[in-house]
């Protein structure tokens, strides 16, 4: 299937997603990165890794949020895009929009959700004092952080941890968690039961070891969980 990814800066998780879909065997390709500004920084790791690139300015839309999706929707029909994959995307999309893409367009949200939906989540986490935080990909609807959820992974807060370090630790879960769950999806390998995700991939109830092959080390057994 051939996905674009959506970025407004870095693209970490985007990164993540081009890595694992150059392993032989990934049932998605990343056919476009488009960013909303034009100085994204993950433009340039997309462009290195030889993936086309577009750059839709939400700055010359300020009053025509519609224009500005048609517009990459636009881009979109011009590269052959199935699927859509929210990676730091700082837009919130319309209702139209998300319908348009519904069931074909994923994020991921650096919490266990429902809890801690929105911005500042490591902070507002470690002021609650919950032992185990993490983060989840989804299927977007139209309220903010919300869909059915594909896949989380939980990390312990541990003793003397502030935002920073519990930021890079979930981070790196992100890094892990989202290409598997967007092979799933565009494996065909989600099946809905009303507005609940069930995955039917193989090995994806409960702990999921070594989902895909990667010329990088696999994260252990402990790394993985996902909902189904």
């Amino acid at each position: 299937m051939r996905v674009a990814i959506l970025i407004s800066g870095r693209g970490s998780n985007m990164a993540a997603l081009l890595h694992a879909a150059a392993v032989p065997g990934y049932p998605a390709t990343i056919a476009l990165v488009l960013s909303n500004r034009a100085d994204a920084a993950g433009l340039a790791v997309a462009q290195a890794a030889g993936v086309p690139t577009a750059v839709v300015e939400s700055r010359a839309f300020k009053s025509d949020r519609d224009g500005f999706e048609r517009a990459m929707e636009a881009e979109f029909a011009h590269h052959g895009i199935e699927l859509v994959a929210l990676a730091g995307f700082m837009r919130v999309l319309t209702e139209g929009f998300v319908e348009r893409w519904r069931d074909r367009l994923v994020n991921i949200h650096p919490s266990l959700l429902p809890s801690f939906k929105g911005l500042d989540t490591h902070a507002r986490a470690l002021a609650a004092g919950v032992k185990l935080h993490g983060c989840t990909v989804h299927l977007v609807r139209h309220g903010v952080d919300d869909g059915p959820i594909l896949a989380q992974a939980a990390v312990p807060v541990l003793p003397g941890d502030d935002e920073a370090a519990l930021a890079a630790r979930v981070l790196e879960q992100e890094h892990l968690l989202y290409p598997a769950a967007l092979a799933w999806l565009a494996a065909g390998q989600v099946r809905m039961q009303g507005e609940l995700a069930v995955v039917t991939a193989p090995g994806a109830q409960g702990v999921l070891a070594n989902p895909l092959p990667a010329p990088a080390p696999l994260p252990t057994t402990d790394a993985w969980r996902v909902s189904g």
